[in-house]
């Protein structure tokens, strides 16, 4: 685990106050980076976000599935797991930026592809730009893991407005004023929901909606699941809608 003196605190506590032997209380893994069966895949990786890729090139490999791995970073040197990749050969494409630039993500995504799918995991530049290359490639086809939350466009008064939030199952009702998460203004009330990032990306707070339209603000939920409006993260979405009811 990486030193991040600007995070929230959890690293600095791993790294300045943890010690071997101490007992530390987790949660299962959550996990909405999983890897669907196909024939074809095309990982992308950048820097740290080969973690999440090093298992799923073994489970391709194991299902016998066609695949290929394009891996960034800023030097060789700086690039992790390069041993256990070794194993695969020309499947895996190192890519080093001090001496190659950019992953050239318009030659590996410019023929798309049905059976195929595009999983990436990097930093927010390389998640950008593999959106918007994969535009034209069949929905769904591209699966992308955020360490952090994608930027926000900048919302007018209108979308800061006040709405009501009605709990089906506990029976509260609330309203959640300008500037306030729904998670916050439901802990006030008493609803505690189990969260963790607080920013919409780890999917802990994802709850569904029974009424109302949500302004999703999340970093998480898929473009087709967005429109379908059955799900939110309450942590930083709000409402187009003057009400909404949750599953709560």
């Amino acid at each position: 685990m990486l030193l991040d003196p600007d995070g929230r605190g959890g690293s600095r506590r791993v790294h300045e106050t943890l010690q071997a032997g101490d007992q530390v209380a987790v949660r299962g893994p959550r996990n909405h980076f999983p890897l669907h069966s196909v024939p074809r895949y095309i990982f992308l990786a950048g820097g740290i976000g080969i973690t999440p890729i090093l298992p799923m090139v073994a489970a391709a490999t194991e299902a016998g599935a066609d695949w290929k791995l394009w891996y960034g970073g800023r030097s060789q040197a700086s690039m992790a797991f390069l041993d256990e990749l070794e194993r695969y050969g020309d499947r895996v494409t190192l890519w080093p930026q001090d001496t190659k630039g950019l992953l050239p993500l318009e030659e590996i995504l410019q023929h798309p592809a049905d059976g195929t799918l595009v999983y990436c995991c990097g930093p927010e530049g390389l998640l950008t730009a593999a959106e918007q290359r994969c535009a034209a490639w069949p929905p769904g086809s591209l699966h992308l893991e955020r360490f952090a939350a994608k930027p926000q466009p900048e919302v007018g008064e209108a979308a800061e407005a006040p709405f009501e939030v009605v709990c089906q199952r506990s029976g509260l009702t609330i309203t959640v004023p300008p500037g306030q998460s729904i998670i916050d203004a439901l802990d006030e009330n008493g609803v505690s929901v189990l969260s963790s990032c607080l920013e919409g990306v780890c999917g802990t707070c994802e709850t569904r909606v029974l009424e109302g339209i949500p302004e999703h603000r999340d970093s998480l939920l898929s473009e087709e699941e967005r429109e379908a409006n059955e799900y939110m993260m309450i942590c930083v979405g709000r409402s187009k809608s003057d009400r909404l009811v949750l599953d709560l």
